[in-house]
């Protein structure tokens, strides 16, 4: 190839190239270090109600306040408003005018996970456990024989709530799904792989031993509540008013040799959560105000007073303007959004579901979805060009590491973000987030490269 076709071919062409490729050293040690902090983050809000208050403890340290409907804030004013301790939104006010428009970046901060039923604890076989009825996509077999820890709230017939966090700590004890020994799993292997292990299998073993001075007829079940009355004040029909989750008991870990990855549970979506956190931390004074949503109930559909098919989000627009003399609807009109969620990563062992020239790559950078959706884009955004054009420029403009991706091959499957729920409000959004390794398996992997690039994405956005 001659020098003119070799300087043509950079010129017009596109080629991606691994961010380790790219990026110096001191680059690299920056990705490193802030992934530090984004473990900690996973370790500490496996939930949605432990997310945000995290989030709001980051908050008031930087000088946010709670959001007081009325007020009318000015340029550099920071406020957070909490919707039923399960969904979060930051605002920092900017030096334009709300008549024309905010940023917004919105992420969810909820996982697949199993939720236990209200009336979860039996007896069988003298062996206690808690029936559980699991939320979100998830492939059920993969949630047993594993470590899980239990998280939440109870609240008892006095109104009065217990938080319960057990099998975080080393010396808490943890729970597990059992699954049958290979020897015995003749029939079971017969099933299709979604019905491996069936809904009503998820059964979570909490415990063996009975209580030794009772003629009760279920001495573990009532050992089991004795320990429970003892550490928490609770009998059996506070389960009926309970928010309890099992999530996986392990730690975020890096994963290979060089240390380039983050393993954890709960990658899905709380790495955007995460970035898109660190960004608006940072910002003082921007010119466009800028809001942050961390929502609830992505993984089942958005629904609910805590999901963002909910009001909350433009309720809090209008409550933000009004002291202002503006309509809610001129400022989302007028406003952009970056959805922040994941996408998916290729893996090559699995090669065949994804058309490997739009697919995201780990370690390729952050990666932007035009259009999410199943099949025909079916409950897709599918952004538009001139955003698109935006977006691309900031990226560029920014030096910030990134890419494109789809969902895996048009005919294989799909899935959606909250960007739909957002655009239906007028404003102009795309989704844009790290490749995920493992998505919504207990133990999903994300490189370190693409977690802090998605990070750069969100600061050039809140600049």
């Amino acid at each position: 190839m001659s020098e003119k076709e070799s300087t043509l071919e950079k010129e017009l062409l596109m080629k991606k190239k691994n961010g380790g490729l790219l990026m110096d050293d001191e680059t690299l040690q920056k990705a490193d270090q802030f992934c530090e902090e984004y473990k900690n983050f996973l370790n500490r809000g496996k939930t949605e109600r432990e997310a945000v208050e995290y989030i709001v403890a980051r908050a008031e340290q930087k000088g946010y306040k709670p959001f007081q409907p009325g007020v009318k804030y000015m340029p550099g004013d920071k406020v957070y408003f909490v919707n039923r301790d399960k969904s979060l939104i930051l605002a920092v006010m900017g030096q334009e005018p709300l008549e024309n428009g905010v940023k917004i970046m919105a992420s969810h901060i909820d996982s697949p996970r199993l939720d236990l039923k209200q009336v979860p604890l039996y007896e069988d076989a003298e062996l206690a456990l808690f029936k559980t009825h699991y939320y979100g996509g998830i492939k059920k077999y993969q949630w047993t024989a594993i470590p899980l820890s239990l998280h939440g709230v109870i609240v008892k017939s006095d109104l009065s709530k217990v938080t319960v966090s057990i099998g975080e700590d080393e010396s808490d004890p943890v729970f597990c799904v059992t699954d049958l020994l290979p020897h015995l799993a003749d029939e079971q292997m017969k099933r299709p792989a979604p019905k491996l292990i069936q809904g009503e299998e998820l059964n979570l073993l909490i415990g063996s031993r009975p209580f030794k001075d009772d003629e009760a007829s279920e001495k573990v079940k009532l050992n089991i509540m004795r320990i429970l009355n003892e550490k928490y004040g609770i009998i059996e029909s506070d389960f009926l008013s309970a928010e309890l989750e099992a999530v996986p008991a392990f730690k975020a870990r890096d994963i290979g040799f060089d240390r380039s990855m983050v393993g954890s549970y709960g990658q899905d979506d709380r790495v955007c959560a995460f970035t898109s956190l660190e960004a608006t931390l940072e910002a003082e004074n921007p010119h466009k105000t800028l809001v942050t949503i961390f929502a609830d109930k992505e993984e089942i559909g958005s629904n609910g007073a805590t999901g963002l098919k909910g009001a909350y989000l433009k309720y809090f627009i209008a409550d933000l303007a009004k002291p202002h003399g503006i309509e809610a609807r001129t400022v989302l009109s007028k406003s952009k959004c970056l959805s922040a969620d994941v996408g998916a990563a290729f893996d090559p062992t699995f090669p065949d579901v994804s058309e490997r020239k739009n697919s995201a790559y780990v370690n390729y950078g952050t990666v932007v979805l035009k259009y999410t959706g199943s099949r025909g884009k079916g409950g897709s955004n599918d952004a538009s060009a001139e955003f698109m054009g935006e977006v691309r420029k900031m990226l560029i403009d920014g030096d910030v590491l990134w890419q494109t991706s789809e969902l895996g091959k048009v005919d294989q499957g799909g899935g959606g973000t909250v960007a739909a729920y957002i655009a239906e409000l007028d404003v102009d959004t795309v989704d844009l987030g790290v490749p995920v390794l493992s998505m919504h398996s207990p133990f999903e992997v994300t490189g370190k490269i693409d977690v802090y690039s998605t990070y750069r994405a969100f600061s050039e956005f809140a600049k």
